[in-house]
């Protein structure tokens, strides 16, 4: 087999928002309370979303003692599913102890929402813990809506802690902010959360717009398959398009010590999609990850070349690509939640990569678009650290995002 890293082959209206943003004409708070009535949703086409999302359910509240280690996100073993049980680490013990490692995490998420929460933070002390009024809520609505956490998701976790407030089953500023991060967290859970290894090889395809950090993506995924579940990994430079993307992705899979297959210049993705294929099955490999062109003439060129890379890998693998995951930049906000319904639209995509989470006021959108779109979000990007890409856990999100 080759060394690592050796390539393989060749180839608004409404008031004025306090925190100075302006609210667009589709996220007016009028809007707001008229969507709280509508039942379901329904994507841009028409169709029904995959994943119907239940009502909230109230929720049991969490022990006063709890401290913030028992909300710390997945570990990487618990992301994915190997012979139908979580995947072992391979690596080392850390030197960091379990609960004190988790709790760093937790630190970091909290420190890169830092935008996010303090726009959002101002709004829900002079709101939760003052006298409760229909000013008041209109003023919650407006500060999840500056966050990007969308008008239909806010509405309708608006509407449910209001109606509780007022049937007097919450009272209290702490107590009405912790249900928020319940009812925030409930509304992020949505689908599998899971990422299926079992298949041998597993194979993996990343979809995204070019700038959303997908080759990052793929390269830092790749390093933590290999380094901390022992995965045998193989790279394929499927995007072909776009300038110095195929040496992007050979630096990564050189870093991350995994194999690489790619093309000759201006290849054919789907070629390059077999060949990598082809490469796996040869040596054994248990995980392919193909990168994927992020931008072509017209959207729907793009979207046909997806496609037909996925036919390509289908017909070496009939079940194959096992998961597919969609990379959506954070800071692009309401664009990036319109850029995942065209792209689940064209393609089934499994689960969503929210990267550049560090670098926005927008986190919001990480709840907007698992509960719209219905579409779990499984990973995301809180800077260029390779630790810095982790496992979505909707609590701790929530909890990091509001307090």
């Amino acid at each position: 087999m080759p060394a690592p890293g050796r390539s393989l082959g060749t180839v608004a209206e409404g008031r004025a928002p306090r925190t100075g943003l302006a609210l667009t004409a589709d996220r007016t708070i009028g809007a707001v309370r008229k969507r709280r009535s509508r039942q379901g949703h329904t994507c841009r086409s028409g169709k029904t979303l995959r994943h119907p999302r239940p009502a909230l359910e109230a929720a049991p509240r969490p022990d006063a003692a709890d401290n913030v280690a028992g909300r710390m996100a997945r570990e990487w073993q618990d992301l994915f599913i190997v012979d139908g049980e979580p995947a072992q680490v391979a690596a080392a013990e850390p030197e960091e102890p379990g609960e004190e490692r988790r709790v760093g995490r937790f630190r970091r998420l909290r420190e890169s929402l830092r935008r996010t929460r303090q726009a959002l933070t101002s709004e829900i002390q002079a709101t939760l813990f003052e006298d409760l009024s229909d000013e008041t809520w209109e003023r919650l609505e407006e500060a999840l809506i500056y966050a990007d956490v969308g008008a239909r998701t806010t509405a309708q976790v608006v509407e449910q802690l209001e109606r509780e407030a007022t049937a007097g089953d919450i009272s209290g500023g702490q107590a009405l902010t912790d249900r928020l991060v319940e009812l925030l967290a409930e509304i992020a859970r949505t689908g599998s959360d899971k990422i299926d290894l079992t298949a041998r090889p597993t194979v993996i395809l990343i979809a995204g717009v070019n700038g959303t950090g997908k080759t990052t993506t793929v390269g830092k995924l790749a390093w933590h398959l290999s380094k901390e579940l022992g995965c045998s990994v193989v790279l394929g430079a499927a995007d072909t398009f776009r300038a110095a993307g195929v040496e992007q992705l050979e630096l990564w899979a050189q870093r991350a010590g995994v194999e690489f297959v790619k093309g000759p210049p201006n290849a054919d993705p789907g070629s390059v999609a077999y060949d990598t294929i082809a490469a796996a099955r040869r040596d054994g490999a248990d995980v392919v990850i193909i990168d994927t062109a992020g931008r072509l003439h017209t959207q729907d060129d793009l979207m046909a070349e997806l496609a037909k890379v996925r036919r390509v890998i289908s017909k070496q693998i009939p079940q194959a690509p096992h998961e597919t995951l969609l990379t959506v930049d954070a800071t692009t906000g309401q664009n990036g939640l319109r850029q995942a319904k065209l792209f689940s639209e064209a393609v089934e995509v499994d689960g969503l990569v929210l990267t550049k989470l560090d670098g926005t006021a927008k986190g919001g959108i990480a709840l907007a678009i698992a509960h719209e779109l219905g579409i779990p979000v499984k990973l995301i990007g809180i800077g260029e650290k390779l630790e810095d890409l982790r496992p979505f856990e909707p609590q701790e999100f929530a909890r990091a995002l509001v307090s």
